[in-house]
């Protein structure tokens, strides 16, 4: 009986709808995210204009100045749209609220103005929650995130991507009592502003040479997205598991000692 051969692989036939619809997907994934973009700016500009120009007197509108400079007839006017001319007042006047306010003549009408508004009750609830609100999102620009690191977490074996926010201190780092521990807060994936803030022994969590932003990528993607890196990464994570196995093998020598 002779041998039975191997069968040649079939050749994949070529299929203009297959062809189009490969073309079709790479043509969305390209064009998406260039036209999601472009539309929100334009939408936000367009909003922040129609907020500016009620405020500002017809005259110095540009549909106005274009037409007078033209020297255009009420009946032959030219209608202009140039949007993102608001955008540029409103920079210009938040840029002098913001230098006045920080003069003394700014901060005593800015503390009477406020003294005004806390006697008002149902204002005063507004006033103070929008206040909180742009105070945490804008005034806070110390507050940052400082390395990525690795984590074993949920349990031993598994690890995660988080970034180091602060060192823990307070009753957290009393009560915890394993020594110095940092605050790190582990992202979920695709979305990074959400998810879980941990308290780890600082001897547990392995800083990463990649920046914040590479990590965040690297979240965003699902792992997709690598950095560049000197070691391969799985390589550093074996490194790292022993160093981090053999510390707490000598807490418990030590402990029991």
């Amino acid at each position: 009986m002779s041998p039975r051969l191997p069968e040649e692989p079939k050749r994949r036939r070529w299929s203009p709808l297959a062809w189009l619809r490969t073309s079709f997907l790479t043509g969305i994934v390209v064009i998406a995210p260039i036209g999601v973009t472009i539309w929100l700016i334009w939408t936000l500009v367009g909003w922040v204009d129609s907020f500016v120009w009620p405020f500002v007197p017809n005259a110095y509108h540009p549909e106005e100045l274009i037409n007078r400079l033209l020297d255009r007839p009420p009946e032959n006017r030219i209608e202009v749209n140039v949007r993102g001319v608001g955008v540029i007042v409103f920079l210009i006047f938040t840029v002098l609220v913001g230098w006045l306010a920080k003069g003394l003549i700014g901060r005593s009408f800015l503390t009477w103005a406020e003294g005004l508004v806390n006697r008002t009750p149902i204002v005063r609830s507004i006033y103070n929650g929008l206040k909180q609100i742009a105070e945490t999102v804008f005034a806070q620009s110390e507050a940052k995130f400082e390395k990525a690191c690795l984590i074993q977490y949920p349990r031993k074996g598994i690890w995660a991507i988080g970034f180091i926010s602060t060192e823990t201190k307070g009753e957290v780092l009393d009560k915890a009592d394993t020594g110095e521990m940092v605050s790190v807060f582990v992202p979920t994936t695709p979305n990074p502003t959400s998810g879980f803030l941990l308290f780890f022994p600082k001897a547990d969590v392995v800083e990463l040479d990649m920046t914040i932003e590479d990590a965040a990528k690297l979240v965003i993607s699902a792992g997709l997205v690598y950095p560049d890196s000197k070691e391969p990464l799985p390589e550093a994570l074996e490194h790292e598991a022993e160093r981090i196995t053999g510390h707490h093998r000598n807490e418990r020598h030590r402990d029991a000692s």
